[in-house]
């Protein structure tokens, strides 16, 4: 009867399996983005890659969350509002030192990445040009 489980070894268990989950959610979004920096193309260590949301207000979930495991769709989902920047990078747009590339604003794209043709009424501005008014 000593070969029990205890709740101590349950939760240790568990713990270790999100962790796993979470660095194969992470290593699976970073080949979904592209699998470098987008402005320096950094790709040594993934550990240095962060996900940068283009629209703040359009941000469901931080996708790095701690407390949190979600489904690849709904991973993806929130993928498609990211871009892919190494840490230096990231800190350089967020003090205002660096700009995105402008064709790193796609906004949105079709079911298989196509973009809309033209004439064809669509939704939301899919570049960068289409958002800012001149």
């Amino acid at each position: 009867m000593s070969d029990k489980r205890t709740y101590s070894d349950r939760r240790e268990a568990l713990i270790k399996a999100v962790a796993k989950r979470r660095r194969k959610v992470k290593t699976m979004a970073i080949e979904y983005k592209g699998g470098k920096c987008q402005i320096c193309s950094y790709k040594k260590y993934q550990g240095a890659l962060e996900l940068h949301h283009l629209n703040k207000a359009e941000k469901s979930f931080g996708i790095g969350d701690k407390g949190y495991t979600r489904s690849w769709e709904k991973v993806r989902a929130e993928l498609d509002k990211c871009i892919l920047l190494c840490a230096n990078c990231h800190r350089e747009v967020g003090a205002g030192i660096t700009q995105l590339p402008s064709e790193s604003w796609v906004v949105k794209r079709g079911e298989f990445g196509e973009t809309p043709k033209l004439g064809q009424s669509r939704a939301e501005p899919t570049i960068m040009s289409d958002l800012i008014e001149f």
